[in-house]
């Protein structure tokens, strides 16, 4: 067993116990061990010893203490000297009835030492004088309480009273560090310092609580992007304003338009080894959370996955994506892509000189439809006019009749082949 003891004297031989306090600490590789006595086993053990000493009280001028420390069964000692401080540099400068304390009281290490009497930080209050008269100097405002019903008031200054949540303090006793805002229970989120009921925040947080962190770093998406371009960053956390996006940086979200393309880059790197992801070898860290399942025949019927489809090489690669209550997501993807046949060239020829035929046959029965519809209208409007015209009867002044009657005389005789007669 090893074990310390102190023990001193003055000059006079003395014991000091009751001037000064004493505190032994050993220290070994086994952490600091408090007490006087402590039992070690084993050999070439390093212990070390601190002691701390404090004045309870200052001796006379010019007093000093002699102290030994030594182990017992060991003849090595230590001998300490102590020698006492208690005189300040200031004490031997004072203003004996000075100014600065109205006159009733010295003026010593910035501070009034009032004469009988006399109270008050520049002694300005007479003992035992009515206190009344200073009351209204202790309140803040006409009417409020004095010294805001945490102090009393003492010679025109409030005394505030001690509290077991805090420090109660100002002119009135109106300021204290535990009255600020809460979070979780915990004074200013445990973020910031309680000054006179308003949180002062520590760097890198703000709000009336200090619960808010202007940190952005959690808010950044494996992609790079804030939120991944999907949300706000606020109070270091995400608020997705896109419709459909969750997660903590708003990475999920199966109805946005290019979600298809984002997981298209996890098919590639993790299924193909290819795409962009595999070539700056960060496949792992942007699609930790993707689950990959490879089918040979796609169902496309849940209503609550979305079908995605890219083009491969003149076919198209299909995929579903769903979101799990892990927070994982779950694609569903094709072992490979759909080619279609190649097209047969004399079908496409029938087709479209059959549809240039079809084509030519409806305008041709337009046109006709039209013209047709053309003529009835002009022939109607003909009827129409002929119905409405009125004619009077009367001969044509140039109109001459096809026979015509002419008189002759002449003498025939029918002897002598002559005749006298008229004829038409």
């Amino acid at each position: 067993m090893q074990s310390h003891e102190g023990s001193g004297t003055d000059k006079r031989g003395q014991p000091f116990a009751d001037e000064m306090f004493f505190l032994v600490q050993m220290n070994s590789l086994e952490g600091p061990l408090l007490g006087f006595h402590r039992v070690f086993s084993g050999v070439e053990r390093k212990v070390s010893f601190e002691v701390s000493v404090e004045a309870r009280s200052c001796p006379a001028e010019d007093t000093s203490h002699v102290f030994t420390i030594k182990p017992a069964g060991f003849r090595d000692t230590l001998e300490v000297v102590v020698t006492y401080n208690c005189i300040c540099g200031c004490t031997g400068w004072a203003e004996q009835e000075s100014s600065k304390c109205s006159g009733n009281g010295t003026y010593a290490c910035g501070l009034c030492e009032c004469d009988p009497g006399y109270l008050g930080a520049k002694c300005e209050c007479e003992e035992g004088a009515n206190g009344n008269m200073y009351h209204n100097m202790c309140r803040e405002v006409e009417g409020k309480p004095i010294c805001s019903g945490r102090g009393e008031c003492s010679c025109n200054q409030c005394i505030c009273y001690e509290s077991e949540f805090g420090n109660i303090y100002g002119s009135f006793c109106e300021c204290d560090d535990f009255s600020c805002a809460r979070y979780k229970g915990v004074l200013c989120s445990g973020h910031g310092e309680c000054h006179c009921g308003e949180c002062k925040c520590h760097a890198g947080y703000i709000g009336d609580n200090c619960n808010c962190s202007t940190e952005t770093d959690s808010c950044v998406s494996n992609d790079g992007q804030m939120c991944s371009g999907r949300g706000n960053c606020v109070c270091g956390k995400c608020q997705c304003t896109e419709p459909g996006a969750f997660g903590e940086t708003c990475e999920k979200c199966p109805t946005c338009p290019g979600v298809c393309s984002t997981k298209r880059d996890c098919i590639e790197c993790k299924l193909f080894n290819s795409g962009r992801l595999a070539d700056n070898q960060t496949c792992q860290k942007h699609c930790k959370d993707e689950i990959i399942t490879p089918v040979d025949v796609l169902k496309t019927d849940d209503q609550n996955s979305v079908l995605c489809a890219y083009p491969v090489n003149d076919c198209v690669m299909k995929f579903t994506y769903s979101e799990l209550a892990s927070g994982k997501s779950n694609l569903t993807v094709l072992r490979e892509p759909e080619c279609g046949s190649a097209p047969d060239v004399l079908t496409i020829l029938l087709v479209v000189g059959g549809s240039i035929l079809l084509i030519g046959i409806v305008l041709l029965a337009i046109w006709k439809l039209l013209v047709t519809i053309h003529d009835r209208r002009e022939f109607a409007r003909f009827q129409s006019e002929r119905s409405r015209a009125r004619y009077e009867m009367a001969s044509n002044p140039l109109y001459r009749k096809p026979i015509s009657t002419h008189s002759l005389d002449f003498t025939f005789n029918k002897l002598n082949k002559s005749y006298n007669g008229t004829v038409d």
